[in-house]
């Protein structure tokens, strides 16, 4: 099998991650219920793990990074946290769905900033008209669909510069593309744990700008009991029920592997993984590749349409060889509506850390294939 697919999950990890689930299950009960051993060896991973993010986000209070279950439920608190009925909110047209479903369920006026395909200027001066009386702005930090880096410095300063809070959506660049969150001054960022954070499924991390958010769910924090109200301090006020401390143990793992390696070691190899693919299938023009002109606008993620070959037809057949690939509209119509490709969707590849050239050659072989 060669797997492709890391833009869904990074389905191989470094091998502590598996141990530290494991070991978790074994040695760790719940934290903050109790000051016995087992509690308060959990209570530390947690502790340790908010470190490890904060500092490979630029985080000055640990307390702001909050443990969710997906990035899908961290993005629900922050634009359930700012937005309203009605609210006017400015969108990139590359927005995951867990963007635009949670907007359109709460029935909130949405604005789209639409900009052709890697064209980070034309990105920059859409949000640059429409931001002007907009109750919140959402911006994806990588397109999951076509690997594109959205200039969301230049978009969080104009953000900053109108006084509209920005959330970014960090799914697609966390462990990969860099994120400084104090220093974009956005008001939340989400991501999930399981893509390039390298941690188990049903993790997630919030980072929050301040304490006034609006909790998703309620219940026992373990912290102030006697209140009614949730607490009003971070990460308690985001974080009840009892934590998934076997994914955090997984999660923080993850985090100390891609700290080693450097996050701009991690993206140097996917891109050259996906020049090496790429350049192999540029001979043959019945291939239609979303190559970015510049390869500093795309991380790890390189869309394609083979033919006249129905997508999922053709991710079918490639899986049929060894070739794990996803196609379809990726839960982004909006991403593909704006590229033009709504239509059809995409056959995607995805690299990951753990991805060889032999291994994406393999994969142009078999593309080729697929048209004979």
């Amino acid at each position: 099998m060669i797997y492709l697919d890391c833009a869904a999950t990074s389905f191989q990890k470094p091998a502590a991650v598996r141990y530290a689930v494991s070991r978790a299950m074994e040695t760790l009960s719940s934290p903050g219920r109790g000051g016995y051993e087992s509690a308060m060896a959990a209570a530390e991973v947690l502790l340790d793990c908010r470190l490890a993010l904060a500092d490979l986000f630029c985080v000055k209070d640990p307390e702001r990074v909050v443990f969710t279950s997906s990035a899908t439920h961290g993005l629900n608190i922050a634009i359930g946290s700012l937005v309203g009925p009605g609210d006017r909110v400015v969108i990139s047209g590359y927005e995951h769905n867990a963007v635009w479903r949670t907007l359109r369920g709460i029935g909130a006026d949405v604005r789209i900033a639409a900009s052709p395909l890697f064209d980070p200027d034309a990105a920059v001066e859409a949000f640059r008209k429409l931001l002007p009386g907009a109750k919140a702005a959402v911006c994806t930090q990588v397109s999951n669909v076509f690997g594109y880096i959205l200039p969301v410095d230049k978009i969080a300063a104009l953000c900053r510069e109108m006084g509209v809070p920005l959330i970014v959506d960090a799914s697609q660049g966390a462990g990969t593309v860099g994120l400084d969150f104090d220093g974009l001054g956005c008001a939340f960022a989400a991501m999930p744990g399981h893509k390039g954070l390298l941690g188990p499924q049903g993790t997630g991390v919030l980072l929050c700008r301040d304490e006034r958010v609006r909790p998703l769910i309620f219940g026992g924090t373990g912290s102030v009991s006697a209140e009614a109200a949730m607490p009003a301090f971070l990460p308690d006020r985001l974080e009840p029920g009892t934590h998934n401390v076997p994914g955090i143990a997984g999660l923080l793992e993850g985090v100390k592997w891609l700290r080693r390696k450097t996050p701009a070691a991690l993206l140097a190899h996917e891109r050259e993984l996906l020049a090496a693919f790429s350049d192999a299938l540029a001979g043959d023009r019945r291939i239609r590749q979303f190559r970015a002109p510049d390869p500093v606008d795309q991380a790890g993620v390189l869309s394609v349409q083979i033919g006249e070959t129905d997508c999922e037809e053709a991710a079918e057949r490639l899986a049929e060889r060894g070739i794990d690939v996803r196609a379809g509209l990726h839960c982004a119509p909006l991403a593909h509506e704006t590229a033009g490709t709504l239509d059809r969707g995409t056959v995607r590849f995805s690299f990951s850390p753990f991805n060889t050239a032999g291994e994406v050659l393999t994969a142009a072989e078999a593309v080729e294939k697929i048209l004979g």
